[in-house]
């Protein structure tokens, strides 16, 4: 079988057309050079080069040689370099999940670095509920996730980006929308928009304990799923709301936000992938999400 080796010393005998040249050029000596075509032509069963006293020559066998093992090396080299640059993070797949609320502010500017910086790297994007992401980390069918912090799978970990504190949404027109920082049982007792406990159970959980805290059941004129459907609510005059302060990168004109004086933590966004399986690509991602949460952050 000829080997990558054995095709150098003949690419170095068929462009210099002179034993003599190519192995000075090969930093071997003549006559182990004259061996390694023989034994190359020996193993093809046809000769490649014509010898005289005076010159060499390539037969067609031999171009043809020539012009394949170039592009066998031209190919390694490639291959090579590839290699590389996966092991490095700059080159492969990567499918992520994402929660639709990163898609108001973090995602977007991510995403658009990660391509300045890796475009080696093919993204594919699916938008999935937080269970849902949990369940495909798991089971492999995605890579990385972009969820909000919450009891996941021991095969999982977790890396926090950014927290999301909550914020309080009324309309414009409310009589506390003048106002920068309010109590939650300030709005006891007015028509509350809540988040779906079936498909939002964190949201939902999180905001109904911070009115308990208070000392007040919400009273619940209408639940919602997406951060957008209830921030359009709170701006038609539905009522008030409890929402991630990421709602404030919808920009809703008949809005206000309010910071929460009661004292909750935050929630917080996190990047999670399958325990063992930190690809150089997800570290490439991750460090390029970290770095623009840092640049959002006040």
């Amino acid at each position: 079988m000829i080997d990558l080796r054995q095709l150098r010393y003949f690419q170095a005998v068929a462009e210099e057309l002179h034993f003599g040249r190519a192995a000075a050029r090969l930093a071997i000596a003549q006559p182990a050079l004259s061996r390694q075509i023989q034994q190359i032509e020996e193993e093809l069963g046809t000769p490649l080069l014509r010898r005289t006293q005076r010159r060499v020559e390539l037969l067609p066998a031999g171009a043809l040689l020539l012009e394949r093992s170039r592009a066998i090396q031209q190919e390694l080299a490639r291959t090579l370099a590839d290699v590389r640059r996966t092991g490095a993070g700059e080159l492969g797949k990567l499918t992520l999940g994402f929660i639709h609320s990163s898609t108001y502010g973090l995602l977007p500017s991510v995403i658009r670095r990660f391509r300045q910086l890796y475009p080696g790297i093919e993204l594919e994007l699916h938008e999935m509920p937080i269970t849902a992401q949990l369940s495909g980390l798991v089971r492999g069918t995605i890579d990385l996730g972009l969820l909000r912090v919450q009891p996941g799978p021991p095969e999982l970990e977790m890396a926090i980006v950014m927290p999301d504190p909550f914020v309080l949404a009324v309309p414009a027109k409310h009589p506390l929308a003048a106002r920068e920082r309010v109590r939650l049982k300030e709005v006891a007792g007015e028509p509350f928009l809540m988040f779906n406990q079936a498909e939002a159970p964190l949201l939902h959980d999180r905001v109904q304990a911070m009115c308990e805290q208070a000392g007040f059941t919400p009273e619940v004129v209408q639940r919602a799923t997406q951060l957008h459907t209830m921030v359009g609510l709170v701006g038609g005059g539905m009522g008030v709301a409890v929402l991630p302060a990421s709602a404030r990168n919808l920009h809703p004109r008949q809005v206000r936000f309010l910071q929460i004086a009661d004292k909750a933590d935050p929630l917080h966004v996190a990047l999670a992938w399958r325990r063992g399986h930190e690809t150089p690509a997800i570290r490439s991602f991750r460090k390029v999400t970290e770095e623009v949460a840092a640049a959002m952050m006040p």
